[in-house]
């Protein structure tokens, strides 16, 4: 029986198991000098984590008494956390080793934040879940300050820390209040106690402390207080990790716990989601309009994207989930893209993040502006890009869900936001002229870059095939 157990979360094993022998090494010998390499081996042993899940997983597994879910759902997520992990690891790889910033620590901790990643999207239980949100949390607020000689970044450590602290304390009093009403701590068990319908007053409100601790892993407004901070605050490279692997793990937790936890009380918890959603849009989109620094615009761009994602959580169907699916599986595109863009921008060897430094940048960098301007233009969901598709997605799973003014809201959020992605393509078009912008010329960062940028236009045909993959992830989750 344990045998069977272990054969489930072996992906899991071996990535825990590489992270220890890695440090382990690495300690008693080169120690940082192995940083490099090690960054490298880590992501080619992710990827391959990664493409061994997506095409060797198949049926629903259930292991350890229903604590851990192997399904097509939680492989499709974690297909996207280890990719996505896997090629912000090889962006920043020159980017910290230039700056004296590579510590043979940063795989390994990227490492253990994935493993607790896909432990949440596999949960089965409020235990499992806690114990892969710690997991992930604890390695994310050591990467988020790694770059102590720097006062901005040990205060987004520091702050995500202690809101990261007050979250999981009102996950944890939820998930106690529910633990109480249902007598159980699997989903299972707690979908029984809830019953059809109408939830039990006690049921409702540990639900509401559970939604409120997991919108603020999602960013999702009034829980978004951390992420200007934290994106402007940590290096680069991490704030392109934050911006990718973990908002799909929390989505992905999101949709387990709603689903497979509450999944017969839809009209109870759907409203509060559709509420969040449209804060989020609102606020992202208002709110970046004032900004100067592009990883600040890009910590109101993720809150107001995720407000998007969730509409297709609030629709409550499976067609909300697939289409939530795309949406993140297309958001952590553009978004390595946008951030191997801000990675290059640079002067005097020195990382550049204001936005009125790319004043007339398309004059000495054609084909990068022209990349950047189709990611921009795809993160606003202008047409042909892919990014309107993901946005047609979740407001079609809306309609579908009679949630009309959702859309109505979202759309009308989506036209304000335009404004702020639309002025970066001026400054880079159309701006004064100033003191010349540098770029790293790192070949990975352009591939990443260029690459993000084709998908963007190509994937328009079908998607790259991963409709099919989220179709059946979503039938797996709401069944």
């Amino acid at each position: 029986m344990i045998q069977a157990d272990l054969t489930v979360i072996l992906p899991e094993i071996m990535l825990s198991v590489f992270a220890m022998a890695a440090l382990l090494v690495a300690v008693y010998t080169a120690k940082d000098r192995a940083a490099g390499l090690l960054t490298w081996i880590t992501a080619a042993f992710m990827a391959l984590v990664a493409l061994w899940i997506g095409f060797t997983g198949e049926g629903v597994n259930v292991a350890f008494g229903g604590m851990f879910h192997d399904d097509a759902f939680a492989r499709f997520a974690k297909v996207a956390i280890l990719l996505s992990a896997a090629i912000v690891l090889v962006m920043s790889q020159d980017y910290m080793a230039r700056r004296a910033m590579l510590k043979f620590e940063y795989p390994v901790l990227v490492v253990l934040a994935s493993v607790g990643m896909m432990v949440m999207v596999s949960a089965g239980d409020l235990i499992a879940l806690y114990m892969g949100l710690e997991l992930q949390s604890l390695a994310l607020y050591v990467v988020a300050s790694l770059r102590r000689d720097s006062m901005k970044s040990t205060e987004a450590g520091l702050k995500y820390f202690i809101l990261g602290a007050l979250s999981s304390g009102l996950l944890l009093y939820g998930a106690s209040l529910v633990y109480g009403f249902a007598g159980t701590t699997l989903f299972s068990g707690i979908i029984e106690a809830a019953g059809q319908g109408q939830a039990p007053l006690g049921l409702l409100f540990g639900l509401v402390f559970m939604i409120s601790g997991l919108a603020f892993k999602v960013s999702a407004v009034p829980f978004h207080m951390w992420t200007p901070d934290v994106y402007e605050g940590s290096p680069t490279p991490v704030t392109a990790f934050f911006a990718t692997a973990p908002k799909v793990a929390a989505m992905g937790l999101f949709a387990r716990v709603m689903h497979d936890a509450f999944g017969g009380v839809t009209a109870d918890w759907s409203q509060i989601i559709a509420l969040l959603a449209v804060l989020s849009m609102f606020l992202g989109a208002v709110a970046a309009i004032g900004q100067t620094d592009i990883k600040r615009l890009m910590a109101f761009s993720s809150i107001a994207h995720m407000g998007y994602a969730l509409i297709g959580l609030a629709a409550g169907t499976a067609m909300g989930v697939e289409a939530m699916l795309i949406y993140m599986a297309i958001y952590v595109t553009m978004n390595i893209g946008t951030f191997a863009f801000i990675l290059s921008m640079e002067k005097d060897g020195k990382p550049v993040t204001e936005i009125a430094a790319l004043n007339m940048y398309a004059k000495r960098e054609p084909g990068r502006a022209l990349a950047m301007l189709v990611l921009l233009f795809s993160l606003a969901g202008v047409p042909p890009m892919l990014g309107f598709f993901a946005k047609l997605g979740v407001w079609r799973a809306a309609l579908d869900a009679d949630m009309v003014w959702l859309v109505v809201a979202s759309a009308v959020a989506s036209a304000i936001g335009a404004f702020y992605y639309l002025r970066i393509v001026y400054y880079m078009y159309f701006g004064t002229e100033g003191e010349a912008l540098e770029t790293n010329r790192a070949p990975v960062l352009w591939v990443c870059l260029t690459g993000s940028a084709v998908i963007m236009v190509l994937g328009i045909i079908n998607l790259f095939g991963i409709e099919g993959a989220a179709a059946a992830a979503a039938a797996t989750l709401v069944n």
